[in-house]
């Protein structure tokens, strides 16, 4: 008998575990089944699935291919079950989404309850974090992404960018002075990033060209909400997008500071995501009901 649906379910499970022997506990099979099994698959399609090390496991190209069509093509066939058993109820399901905290908290999370009185069916999984995820190791159907796109297999819609601005808190600048040219910020304590992807740079201009400008100070954060607050608590000057301290400008909480040297210091916006034409509906219904809120949300002005 053809089993090629099980041993589907069985890879998936390995790369949402990340192992051979924790997929083989939650199947209740031994490592040595597992490995076999992956063999076998590996066999019959003449490609390589999974690379394995001593450390960990990752996907080949045609791994996450296969994890991407095998798991649309099981939540087809459950949401086939499902609508049979239901009568073609309303659509429902788990839709994971991971996004950047501050647009997160004020971009996303106030659209929430809107999303669930069209689809009061559909479960968000939502995880907030400025790191990029992998959306098949971490089995994330969407993410909003503030970076620059690398080149992938992955789906994208663009929702728009985000000028960064430099800011500080009043009584920081009050206690510390106003910088008036790049120089200066070698004088005040700026607030950073700790994750991988970034550097201690502000991309400035300076004698009419663009230049990194190192940058020091007494904090790194994983997430810009973080950022936010400590300048509003006046630790410093900051480097923030546009839409992320929209609110505290317009009502007078940091001030925006060298406004004639940080253009065009900007990134886009986008919703990444898995599938295509076979993407699940659920996913599709949160990415045509969000999106266009979300080009709304960046949009508007202060």
């Amino acid at each position: 008998m053809d089993n090629r649906t099980g041993e589907m379910q069985v890879f998936l499970r390995v790369v949402e575990t990340g192992s051979f022997s924790e997929a083989a506990r939650l199947l209740r099979m031994t490592p040595s089944t597992i490995s076999k099994l992956i063999s076998r698959m590996e066999a019959r399609l003449g490609v390589r699935l999974i690379e394995r090390s001593t450390r960990r496991l990752s996907l080949t190209d045609e791994g996450k291919f296969y994890y991407e069509r095998g798991l649309t093509l099981l939540q087809d066939l459950d949401q086939i079950e499902h609508e049979l058993s239901q009568g073609a109820a309303a659509a429902s399901g788990v839709v994971r989404v991971n996004v950047s905290v501050g647009l997160g908290v004020l971009g996303l999370e106030p659209l929430l309850m809107e999303f669930w009185e069209a689809y009061p069916h559909i479960v968000v999984d939502l995880s907030l974090s400025d790191e990029i995820v992998d959306l098949y190791l971490e089995r994330t159907d969407i993410a909003f992404r503030v970076a620059t796109l690398p080149d992938s297999g992955m789906m994208a819609r663009r929702i728009g960018t985000a000028y960064r601005k430099i800011v500080a808190s009043p009584g920081y600048l009050e206690r510390y002075g106003t910088p008036v040219k790049t120089e200066d910020l070698s004088q005040h304590n700026c607030i950073g990033f700790n994750f991988r992807r970034a550097a201690p740079v502000w991309p400035l201009k300076e004698g009419g060209r663009m230049t990194d400008r190192v940058v020091k100070g007494s904090l790194l954060a994983n997430n810009g909400e973080t950022v936010r607050r400590m300048a509003l608590a006046g630790a410093g000057l900051a480097r923030m997008g546009d839409y992320h301290v929209r609110e505290d400008l317009a009502a007078g909480r940091l001030v925006e500071v060298l406004t004639d040297v940080i253009e065009p210091d900007k990134e886009d916006i986008h919703a990444v995501f898995l599938g295509g034409q076979r993407m699940p509906q659920r996913v599709r219904l949160f990415l045509d009901f969000i999106v266009p809120r979300l080009q709304k949300f960046l949009n508007a002005q202060a």
